[in-house]
């Protein structure tokens, strides 16, 4: 042992170590990350700090990367272009890393892949610890370059997306596009639960606008290819928009305080300081006597779920449907809620696409569902039918019948059709109950008498009177009263009682919900 004052034995290593994290911590040096600056926009390792809780982030593969040598000194390191490792958000851990657009503009050389990217060693270290996975993404994959350093092209799925489809089944991954996408990192951006990006500096695509314009000879900018109004609001590629980087990664953690560490825990709970029993006066009246006029479906779920609990996924995607995490006296649940003010709540593509994918994350994580209703069917006309509107409707009602997590219905107004058929649940845990202002069929009364009556709606001698006669007399018969008195619907409430009946539901469900935890199975083939 060195006594005090003396060199130590291992001294020129551990100069050597230091020397290294510095290079590794310069990132791509200081010219680069000024300009990164200038930008607006973050390094890598400024993200992870102000995402992680305060020293809670251990780096793995820090000293990854090329040396550069003067003969067999080392003079300098040029880091890989990734930085990962373990750290805690509010105090529990998660695997996390991204790329350093500082060097490189992070595209990947041979060996990043062994600490980040689709396979990486970051992907190990969720699937191993069973912790969610945080990508923050800044790159655009590989690169031609790398042909020139490897002496040889490789042939895809080399390094492929198997670890990363695992991980879909066991932990939560949630990606963030902090600048721009493309290739690998675009994929991984889609093969995750939840993804955000950030409005004005994120863009994500499959190939940029230089390659769009060598196949196809258009010039369009990053951001016309894949900004936010493109890949949010249009294609739902990405599911929300943050303002800012800090605004982002803030919805990350609200993210992540919905779910669990893995498939294996429920969901954390958290206490309430908001009664259970609350009854809102509002919900008497937010629902209009007349059956064509919309109202704030948002409004009503706000008043109903937990105060400031609301977490809306796609909010601009799809819009004729509300999708949101929330909570019910602490418990987390999975809301899906027809929006009257769009298409008068009828389910297009899009909503339908988008309710297909919130019912896939809350059967996996163990979420309960409850269904606000107010559907007439699904989108019709020939643009519909073109959109292969009832396929993907279809499919939202197939993942809907193979979720194993409770469902609750309750139907606001309207539920039709296949679409309506979409907000139940027939394994034994379904539970429907109604408004007064609730109505249900096969289809819409009106939609119906003109086809069934037709003959003698054209006999009549005032066809438009007989017309009308019909509905009204149908219509009686479909109150939902008629139903109760059936057991059709399990309950009709007042609705002031909607979040006092919900709550004590979802906290039975508890109990039956730590019996079902682990993967899901999947069978069969969607439609």
């Amino acid at each position: 042992m060195a006594e005090s004052g003396s060199p130590r034995e291992w001294q020129a290593e551990l100069d050597e170590l230091a020397l290294r994290r510095d290079h590794a911590d310069r990132l791509g040096g200081e010219e680069a990350v000024r300009r990164h600056h200038e930008q607006g926009r973050l390094t890598i390792r400024e993200r992870i700090a102000g995402l992680a809780d305060a020293d809670s982030f251990q780096e793995v593969g820090r000293l990854t990367g090329q040396g550069r040598y003067e003969g067999a000194n080392l003079v300098g390191v040029t880091p890989a272009p990734y930085v990962m490792g373990l750290a805690r958000i509010d105090g529990r851990p998660v695997a996390i890393g991204g790329e350093d657009f500082t060097v490189r503009g992070g595209t990947s050389w041979s060996g990043d892949r062994k600490k980040g990217g689709q396979g990486g060693f970051v992907e190990d270290l969720a699937h191993q610890y069973r912790i969610p996975l945080v990508n923050l993404i800044d790159g655009a994959g590989g690169s031609v370059t790398s042909i020139q350093r490897r002496g040889h092209s490789i042939f895809p799925g080399v390094h492929g997306f198997e670890r990363s489809v695992q991980l879909m089944g066991e932990v939560p991954v949630v990606c963030a596009v902090m600048g721009t996408a493309a290739g690998g990192p675009a994929g991984r951006a889609i093969l995750s639960h939840w993804s955000v990006m950030v409005r004005g500096s994120s863009q994500v695509f499959a190939a940029g606008p230089p390659v769009v314009e060598r196949s196809l000879g258009q010039r369009l900018t990053k951001e016309e290819l894949g900004g936010h109004q493109l890949a949010v609001d249009v294609a739902g590629t990405i599911d929300n928009v943050a303002e800012s980087e800090a605004a982002c990664l803030e919805l990350i953690r609200r993210y992540l305080s919905y779910m669990p560490a893995n498939v294996w825990e429920l969901p954390p709970s958290v206490a309430s300081d908001d009664p259970p029993d609350r009854c809102e006066d509002a919900l008497a009246d937010i629902v209009p006597r007349n059956r064509r006029r919309p109202y704030d479906m948002k409004r009503l779920v706000a008043l109903v779920a937990d105060r400031g609990s609301v977490f809306e996924i796609q909010p601009s995607f799809g819009r004729a449907v509300i999708t949101c995490l929330a909570r019910m006296n602490g418990k987390v649940v999975g809301i899906v809620a027809n929006n009257p003010s769009v298409y008068g709540g009828a389910m297009d593509v899009r909503a339908a696409r988008k309710q297909t994918h919130f019912i896939e994350l809350c059967d996996t994580f163990h979420i309960p569902l409850i269904f606000f209703v107010d559907v007439p069917g699904f989108m019709v006309g020939k643009d519909a039918e073109a959109a292969a509107t009832l396929r993907e409707g279809m499919r939202s009602v197939y993942v809907g019948l193979q979720a194993s997590v409770p469902m609750y219905t309750v139907v606001i107004r309207k539920c039709y059709g296949m679409a309506g058929m979409g907000a139940t649940d027939k394994n034994g845990l379904e539970l429907k109950i109604a408004w007064p202002s609730a109505e249900w069929g096969s289809l819409p009364v009106e939609g119906g008498v003109a086809a069934a009556f037709r003959r003698e709606i054209a006999q009549a001698a005032d066809p438009r009177a007989r017309e009308q006669e019909i509905e009204a007399e149908l219509r009686a018969l479909a109150s939902p009263f008629r139903t109760a008195e059936a057991f059709g619907v399990e309950e009709i409430i007042d609705p002031r009682e909607t979040r006092p009946y919900l709550c004590r539901f979802i906290d039975a469900a508890q109990a039956r919900l730590r019996t079902t935890v682990g993967p899901k199975a999947r069978y069969g083939v969607r439609p």
